[in-house]
């Protein structure tokens, strides 16, 4: 009955209906899974997430041998997560103490671990020098300073890359746009703040500067971008002799969340990248570096199904129908943030047909918490069981407890088995930071 499942290009790779007419992923039916753990839930796959690490090695080292895949953890990591993309031969790319906390406990080698950020801490930096962290993305003049000083204290000569921001607009959302001058991360080309922070690497005794990075948005539905990016950031290296040993033009690239914006395939990407990097490179007659992509979402975003339970349905006449359910902006902000279009089925009844337009409510407190807004389900009953596919990226990370409501469990499932990676919060957590005098 597979062939029942609508959007198979949003749902993970395992996905399938089963003879129940049940929504079934990794071999795990999730009307079962919801028994175990409740609801709401987020459930990954795990082929999909090793078929996702897998397909971004392929496609970019079999174009350009020289390349080093970093999963950007931003986009969601714990232990597991990291554990497994760190068995699939990739780095990291960190953003914070915490996610550089994350991966070394999880056992990630710290060569490769790159550690981003625009406002890193003293303490941040300090506990990335210590760890012995591969290589540290500089992001503006204080932390230059400020990690040489570090290093030198340490005694440690840290590798660096100096953030550009190379003034291209990449077409997506104002929120997620980040290469452009109106930025607050990266040094600017075009304002010459990003060739005095290289001369100013240079001069810093305790750094070695191995390259650039610039990062234009995310996500990134056209290739275009990459190409003039790439242009851009090789050909002010090259007029200024800056000797490239790694070069970074981020990552950004999308994910399908919708039947009707599906995005460019991960070979597109790598194609776009590779020959413009190589072409460049031959055209400005400069040695190739070795180059560094930072996919998340399109290694994460795919695996995840975001799962709820119908509650409370409220019915305007000739207005809208709200069919509220048990989660919401709490565990997934993005639609109230980004204004994000998702799609939805129906788990507990995959061979209903579509019958009514309605927008699917969460539960917290604000108007704006709208998961879904004017989609067509079949006629929902509050116990219905709602999945939401390509949920697997920033839905969880960006998550909170707003209004106290408990951030929802996470399992893993594999050839019909699910591992529980981190537990349903629990009321009596909130109290754990009270300090009561």
């Amino acid at each position: 009955m597979a062939d029942l499942l609508p959007n198979m290009e949003l749902f993970p790779m395992s996905s399938r209906v089963n003879d129940k007419e049940h929504l079934e992923v990794g071999g795990c039916d999730v009307v079962d899974l919801v028994e175990s753990y409740g609801t709401p839930l987020y459930i990954y796959d795990e082929f999909t997430l090793r078929n996702m690490c897998s397909q971004f090695k392929n496609s970019f080292t079999s174009r350009y041998k020289n390349t080093e895949v970093l999963y950007a953890s931003k986009a969601f990591i714990n232990k597991a997560i990291a554990q497994i993309v760190s068995d699939e031969g990739l780095g990291l790319d960190v953003v914070s103490g915490g996610e550089l906390f994350v991966a070394i406990d999880a056992g990630v080698d710290v060569e490769k671990i790159y550690f981003h950020g625009n406002n890193k801490s003293p303490d941040e930096l300090e506990f990335a020098v210590r760890n012995k962290i591969g290589t540290i993305v500089v992001d503006n003049f204080y932390e230059l300073t400020k990690l040489d000083e570090i290093a030198h204290g340490q005694g440690v000569m840290q590798d660096i890359l100096i953030r550009l921001s190379p003034g291209i607009d990449p077409h997506t959302h104002e929120k997620t746009t980040t290469g452009i001058l109106d930025s607050k991360f990266g040094f600017s080309i075009e304002t010459g703040d990003a060739l005095r922070a290289i001369k100013l690497s240079d001069s810093l005794s305790n750094l070695s500067l191995e390259g650039v990075h610039f990062h234009l948005g995310s996500p990134i539905f056209e290739l275009e971008p990459y190409e003039l990016g790439i242009k851009t950031v090789l050909s002010f290296t090259s007029a200024n002799n800056i000797e490239l040993n790694v070069f970074s033009p981020g990552g950004g690239f999308a994910i399908g969340y919708v039947q009707d914006g599906l995005p460019p395939s991960v070979d597109s990407y790598a194609e776009i990248i590779t020959e413009t990097l190589i072409s460049t490179c031959s055209n400005l007659g400069i040695k190739p570096p070795k180059l560094v992509i930072e996919p998340g979402r399109s290694i994460i975003g795919r695996s995840g199904v975001a799962v709820y339970t119908v509650g409370a349905i409220k019915d305007i006449p000739s207005i809208r129908k709200y069919v509220s359910v048990d989660g919401g902006m709490g565990d997934n902000v993005r639609p109230a943030m980004y204004d994000a279009r998702y799609s939805a089925v129906v788990a507990n009844r995959m061979a209903d047909d579509p019958e009514e337009i309605v927008s699917l409510a969460g539960k917290y407190c604000e108007s704006g918490d709208i998961l879904i807004k004017d989609i067509n389900l079949p006629i929902l009953e509050t116990g219905d069981i709602i999945a939401i596919p390509a949920s697997g990226a920033y839905s969880p990370s960006m998550a909170s407890s707003y209004n106290l409501n408990p951030r929802p469990p996470m399992v893993i499932v594999s050839e019909g088995n699910d591992r529980l990676i981190r537990r349903r919060e629990e009321y009596q957590d909130y109290l754990i930071f009270d300090s009561i005098k």
